[in-house]
């Protein structure tokens, strides 16, 4: 049975001593791919992977912390996202973590809107990087209040509260989950404050039919194999985990998540 990782970077330097043999191995094991752009070059990299391998697609856009004054050139994001096998924008959105400044937070938004206008002009889904400044400014609320009803994307590694996914879902948009899945007792600062337990009913509540399973390789790795290099095939891993959150049988949550993706990227 197939599974989709929606969410990796076999493009990345990690992966520069093996990549061919990486990509393979994780292909031959019934792995599909959404190979996630960054920035301008991580996203023609994506590009070229996915038209080289015929279970590999692509995303095009500018990691928030990567956004800098002028960096946002529209003809040449414009012409990544008519090739063959794009199938969103992304991963675009806000990082008040990274970026605590007033100023770059600002900008992040404006940049932000513009990567919007590309999705809508190519009626494209959006793939959103969001997380919260620590103990401050909440990216999430900024976020939603900056979406429309009328869009439609995942946000990637979602780790707000129950609050916040509610407003996602509320607009349409599937949340994406990860090996932050699998670690204990409580994998965000958002919701360190509540307590062990928090994470896992946030991800019991939301509807199995609006989760994308991905795996954010090379980084986030799950449990058992923390402490070393990510790869799309440890995305089985979270599957388990989500069975286990869900008392879903495994094969489920694997057909489920996997016609999620295939809708929402139109694949």
């Amino acid at each position: 049975m197939a599974i989709f990782d929606s969410h990796c970077h076999p493009q990345f330097p990690q992966y520069d001593a093996d990549q061919d043999e990486m990509i393979k191995r994780n292909l031959e094991q019934g792995i599909f791919m959404i190979a996630v752009g960054a920035n301008l070059e991580t996203s023609k990299q994506a590009i070229e992977l996915a038209q080289k391998h015929e279970n590999i697609w692509a995303t095009v856009g500018q990691h928030p912390t990567d956004v800098e004054s002028g960096s946002m050139n529209q003809e040449s994001w414009a012409e990544l996202l008519k090739q063959p096998k794009v199938v969103a924008v992304g991963e675009v959105g806000l990082d008040y973590y990274r970026t605590p400044e007033p100023e770059k937070q600002k900008q992040q938004r404006e940049v932000f809107l513009e990567f919007v206008n590309l999705a809508k002009e190519n009626d494209l889904p959006l793939v959103l990087h969001v997380r919260n400044e620590k103990n401050g400014k909440s990216a999430q609320d900024d976020m939603v209040e900056l979406l429309s009803s009328n869009m439609c994307g995942v946000t990637h590694s979602f780790t707000g509260t129950l609050d916040e996914a509610k407003k996602y879902l509320n607009l349409g948009f599937y949340l994406g989950f990860n090996g932050i899945i699998t670690f204990p007792p409580s994998p965000s600062e958002a919701l360190r404050e509540g307590g062990a337990g928090m994470y896992d009913e946030l991800v019991k509540y939301v509807p199995l039919d609006r989760i994308l399973l991905e795996t954010d390789a090379p980084y986030l790795t799950p449990e058992p194999y923390r402490g070393q290099r990510n790869e799309p095939a440890h995305v089985i891993e979270v599957a388990k985990k989500l069975a286990e959150l869900k008392n879903e049988s495994l094969e489920w949550v694997i057909e489920q998540t996997t016609a999620n993706c295939r809708h929402l990227f139109r694949i």
